[in-house]
């Protein structure tokens, strides 16, 4: 399907525009903006502005509160529950994301549960501004059911990704944002937007079987068969059992059910290296485990070795000067009032 390159500002523009006018405060739009953006200059597109059209029928529809206000509960000097009234999840998970890293840089440790949240994109940029104060950041959460567990031949669990970010001196932080799932199922809506086909591991159709046709996945696969869901499982004790939320097949859908509030669950874990070890040597080893990862031989059809998060932070820098692709489609319905 056909793209259009925006300019990463203009873009926000207009998807805060399109929020705004849905009824969203400006303050929250922008963060949402921000965070969808962020995960199309990545070329993790599935993330990224497409939604922009899904989170406005559900802010219609009255399933998200435009108007939430947060709140924090303090359950420890390095805990807390950071309720989020039922608002957009990108607002939800950064401001929680900023309470743990201030937790973090005062005790050491920050870790908390979120409750009352919804879909908050690319648990990248989360883990991300904490690697950016120098600290690790983990971010999960869970998701309606779309994945099969292994061995079994109907969705229980869902995609239910999970985020690292470690922060180095010179270099950029190593960032690993996946899914438990093979993919997410953000990668067959895309493929479903731009008409092409999907491996045949990605997801299964009605019958359980693979299919490549995007049109026909009814369930995704978890990645790694048993260690995928193994970490599916993990992700979901986490983001729901331990805060307090639903689980698994008890969770309301994404896509249907848009006048409820889903009530999502995600955990944070904020971790000051200076706690551990030295900041400014574990900083530099971070930049040594780099370089050296950098200089193992590549093997046959390969360059160089990449850090995890690498090739999204390579795409970003070159949609900074080209401009972020965006499929015609979505630039159309941003554009049209």
């Amino acid at each position: 399907m056909e793209t259009v390159k925006i300019e990463a500002s203009k873009l926000k523009t207009l998807v805060v525009t399109k929020l705004t006018k849905a009824g969203l405060n400006a303050k929250h739009a922008q963060l949402v903006a921000d965070v969808l953006v962020h995960a199309d200059l990545r070329g993790v597109s599935s993330h990224g502005v497409l939604r922009t059209e899904h989170y406005i029928k559900r802010i219609s529809e009255g399933g998200l509160n435009k108007q939430a206000s947060f709140s924090v509960k303090k359950t420890g000097p390095c805990s807390a529950v950071f309720d989020g009234d039922n608002g957009m999840g990108h607002a939800v998970m950064k401001e929680a994301m900023d309470h743990a890293i201030e937790m973090a840089d005062q005790n050491g440790i920050g870790m908390m549960t979120v409750i009352n949240s919804s879909h908050c994109g690319a648990l990248s940029y989360f883990v991300q501004q904490a690697a950016e104060q120098g600290m690790i950041g983990v971010a999960m959460t869970h998701t309606d059911k779309i994945v099969v567990p292994f061995g079994g031949a109907k969705p229980f669990l869902g995609t239910n990704p999970i985020a690292y970010g470690f922060p180095a001196k010179a270099h950029k932080p190593v960032i690993l944002d996946m899914a438990t799932s093979n993919v997410a199922l953000g990668k067959i809506l895309h493929a479903r937007e731009s008409g092409s086909s999907i491996p045949a591991e990605w997801g299964v159709d009605e019958n359980g079987v693979g299919t490549t046709d995007p049109h026909e996945v009814e369930a995704l696969s978890p990645f790694a068969g048993p260690k995928g869901y193994g970490l599916g499982v993990v992700v979901e004790i986490f983001s729901g059992l331990l805060a307090g939320a639903a689980f698994g097949p008890h969770i309301s859908k994404m896509y249907g059910d848009y006048n409820k509030p889903r009530k999502l669950g995600h955990y944070l874990c904020v971790m000051n290296p200076s706690v551990f070890t030295d900041k400014n040597e574990f900083l530099e080893n971070m930049d040594q485990l780099i370089r050296e990862l950098h200089e193992q031989e590549p093997a046959k059809g390969f360059d160089q070795v990449l850090v995890p998060g690498e090739p999204e932070q390579l795409k970003e820098e070159m949609a900074h000067k080209e401009g972020v692709p965006v499929t015609q489609s979505v630039y159309e319905y941003l554009v049209t009032d």
